[in-house]
């Protein structure tokens, strides 16, 4: 089975949005908050973090020549979040976007064969506009506010 190639479009879509967001944000907007415990710049700080993370998955997978999966789960989060915070507002937007399209052109470029065994494991490894438009909703909704 051939791996749908409409990530690439959904990925590149996802960080043009990130790119329009990023250009457009004050401090004052970066420091807004979205949720109890988050800002527009910890969310985006949260965006560079795990796609770094897929970054790290397919070095090491290109590696190994096969799917590495380390285990990681959700406390990381909050474990990341006084690290997060610390970096400044615009430093977190800009390597939000620096990093998405970093990871963007390593997942247009992947040996397909080992892409389609990523997405197998983990279709959001792979269709990062997945994760990251949820996060960019949920700053859309918190700079309405």
């Amino acid at each position: 089975m051939s791996l749908d190639r409409a990530f690439i479009e959904l990925n590149r879509a996802s960080t043009e949005r990130m790119r329009a967001l990023t250009a457009r944000l004050t401090e004052a907007e970066l420091l807004r908050p979205v949720g109890e415990h988050w800002t527009v710049a910890i969310t985006l700080a949260h965006l560079v973090f795990w796609d770094r993370r897929v970054m790290y998955i397919l070095d090491k997978s290109e590696r190994e020549g096969k799917v590495f999966a380390p285990e990681i789960d959700i406390f990381v989060n909050d474990l990341s979040l006084p690290l997060w915070a610390a970096i400044p507002p615009r430093a977190a937007a800009d390597l939000a976007l620096e990093t998405a399209e970093t990871l963007d052109k390593r997942l247009e470029a992947l040996a397909p064969e080992l892409l389609e065994a990523i997405h197998t494991y983990n279709k959001r490894w792979v269709v990062r506009a997945l994760h990251r438009n949820e996060h960019l909703d949920e700053v859309d909704a918190a700079l309405k506010a």
